[in-house]
């Protein structure tokens, strides 16, 4: 075997072992040092030279990839899943027919489009979807972001919040998380402007906690200009603190008129 492989296969065997003790640092560490062993091998994206060993070194490469986008979960490290991500992305795409598929890839293409919906970067999340063949749509893992999306798109919050009991995969929780964090911030935003205040009971029903507790930890964190007394949650002295905008008419006026003056020069 080369010598370049077997060197990248013992360093890999530490980092799994590392990982599987949980040790983040030294996972972090060795991943630097695997990633630049990878950039020696001529097989690897984008170049694909044909080498005797080009076969094992993709499939390698590519497990390394996958556990690094797992690993910057772990580290909740968003910037680091995306540059990793963007690395594995052409194992998935290009090498098909060189290389059996992982089982890795729908979980992970999963994990993608759940982190560009936590982003609010719908744009790329659909341009995404569009890449995936149409098999891909069937898989419980792509599902679910798509599910999540479209329940987030209606406004229907309480699918959203719910969804995090049921994920389809162990890595899915610290984006779950996040989201859950994005639907309650939305939620509040428009309770200040619905409500003067809502009992603790139906706040709490509201933004789906199943504790006083709970909700109590969410004002104190997220929302400290709310009061919360007498048993409910009062939002007036967040309306009170927001100033209020000005719309300045007469200039306002001023252009609307131009513009009708220049339309009726046109027509």
């Amino acid at each position: 075997m080369d010598p370049k492989l077997v060197e990248v296969t013992q360093l890999f065997a530490r980092f799994k072992a590392a990982y599987a003790r949980n040790d983040l640092d030294v996972c972090a560490n060795l991943l630097s040092q695997l990633k630049v062993l990878l950039t020696k091998f001529p097989s690897l994206p984008p170049s694909f030279q044909q080498t005797p060993n080009a076969v094992e070194e993709l499939k390698i490469a590519r497990d390394i990839y996958e556990h690094a986008v797992v690993l910057s979960v772990k580290m909740e490290d968003q910037d680091a899943f995306e540059r990793d991500f963007c690395q594995l992305k052409p194992y998935y795409m290009d090498t098909c027919g060189i290389i059996p598929p992982s089982p890795e890839e729908y979980p992970i293409l999963g994990l993608n489009l759940l982190r560009l919906l936590v982003q609010n970067r719908i744009a790329e999340f659909h341009t995404e979807l569009e890449l995936l063949p149409a098999k891909a749509l069937e898989n419980l893992c792509i599902k679910h972001a798509v599910e999540l999306e479209q329940s987030f798109m209606e406004g229907a919050y309480n699918r959203v919040l719910t969804a995090r009991q049921a994920v389809p995969h162990e890595t899915y929780v610290y984006f779950m998380d996040l989201l859950a964090k994005t639907v309650r911030d939305e939620i509040a935003g428009c309770s200040e402007k619905g409500y003067d205040y809502l009992s603790i009971s139906d706040a709490k029903q509201m933004f789906m906690f199943s504790s006083d507790q709970e909700l109590q930890q969410y004002i104190t964190e997220e929302h400290p200009e709310w009061d919360v007394k007498n048993g409910s949650v009062f939002f007036q002295k967040a309306k009170e603190s927001q100033p209020c905008k000005e719309i300045p008419a007469a200039p306002v006026i001023t252009q609307t008129l131009g513009y009708a003056r220049e339309l009726e020069r046109i027509v």
